[in-house]
């Protein structure tokens, strides 16, 4: 979809990622009005923009939309330009009313209206689209290689010589072991556990890994479980345990595991225990933070997150997130979880519409837009 005609809307979805996607869907299927806005030229292109080499941590079987299956083997992983055209085939599919290139600049609200600002600048709207680097990093020596995980494509974009790649969860282990065969490489940070199981094995592959996404991550790990809360309560650093390698992988293929990188010394990277590495490329796995500097709304705590209850935002009436960091669950962020959100938040929405309908028809004006974000 390139353009829409002058329509009223119930809904309007920033964000055209598998989240985005999903909400659409279960809209759809109440029947409110409503459009996507995205900033990427295409849709899936978030994905298509990761590096070349990367298979989703999830098998097949846990990576398809509610509605439309993954069309692959079930215990195979996809890769990251598979599931970049997965979700334009199941825009397409399900005929979802998505504007690419739109980039929602502000969220601000007039009364009981919001009101949407839009430029022409292609960039995603996304909690995770913003890279989180450190601010020490730049105080490493010019000659070191650095890149985000975000922005990391293949080898070639290093320099002969040591590789220390700061992040020991699933991205940087999946760098890692691509790294190994060329460059010595170090892995800096608090292990976040693994599975307890071979990724590969036919008990895994067939029943193992249904449970860890489908029980742990999906229901275990909830608001609704104390062991779910205490996790939620870590935030960002509540961590998703290796899937797909492990630690006898990892040096068996000869990477070393080292402490938190921790700042700099004499333009090297310094180590919590003390140590500085002498390297010729930093890559830093360091994950993505929320960025909303979009949304001028009163609804952010002192860590600059927005206040929700499982993605209803009580303080602005209308407001709503999907696809956040645990948002009701670990698996919320998770392809195979945020179908269940999007139904969820649909229908609050549906709910909210449907007297907002009744009031407009009988006073004749039109009911502000709800935004999902």
């Amino acid at each position: 979809m390139t353009k829409q005609d002058d329509t009223t809307f119930d809904v309007i979805v920033i964000g055209g990622g598998q989240a985005g996607l999903s909400v659409g869907y279960h809209l759809a299927r109440r029947g409110l009005r409503f459009v996507i806005l995205d900033g990427h030229a295409r849709i899936g292109d978030a994905w298509r923009k990761r590096w070349d080499s990367l298979r989703l941590f999830s098998p097949a079987r846990h990576d398809g939309l509610d509605g439309m299956p993954f069309p692959a083997p079930p215990t195979s992983c996809p890769t990251k330009d598979e599931m970049a055209d997965y979700l334009e085939a199941y825009a397409a599919r399900f005929e979802l009313p998505v504007l690419t290139g739109v980039t929602v600049s502000r969220l601000s609200r007039v009364g009981a209206r919001f009101v949407i600002e839009a430029g022409a600048r292609r960039v995603a709207m996304s909690d995770y689209q913003r890279p989180h680097v450190p601010e020490f990093a730049r105080q490493l020596d010019p000659g070191i290689v650095q890149l985000h995980s975000g922005h990391y494509k293949n080898p070639a974009q290093l320099r002969d010589g040591a590789v220390l790649l700061v992040g020991a969860g699933n991205s940087g282990a999946e760098i890692a072991m691509e790294l190994a065969s060329r460059h010595r490489v170090w892995m800096s940070g608090r292990h976040p556990g693994h599975v307890p199981f071979r990724f590969d094995s036919f008990l895994a592959k067939h029943l193992l890994i249904r449970m860890l996404f489908r029980l742990v991550f999906h229901r275990l790990l909830s608001v609704k479980t104390p062991i779910g809360r205490k996790a939620r309560g870590k935030g960002h650093t509540m961590g998703v345990p290796l899937i797909r390698q492990r630690p006898k992988q990892l040096s068996a293929a000869g990477v070393t595991p080292a402490a938190r990188t921790i700042g700099v010394r004499d333009g090297r990277p310094l180590l919590e225990d003390g140590r500085t590495l002498d390297v010729a490329n930093v890559i830093w796995c360091t994950g993505f933070r929320g960025s909303f500097p979009w949304i001028d709304l009163p609804i952010f705590d002192e860590k600059g997150s927005p206040r929700h209850e499982s993605g209803v935002v009580p303080e602005v009436p209308g407001l709503y997130f999907v696809g956040l960091h645990f948002l009701y669950a670990l698996s919320s962020s998770m392809i195979h979880g945020v179908g269940r959100d999007a139904d969820r938040i649909s229908e609050a929405v549906a709910a909210r519409a449907v007297p907002n309908r009744s009031a407009s028809a009988r006073t004749g004006a039109d009911e502000s837009a709800q935004p999902a974000a």
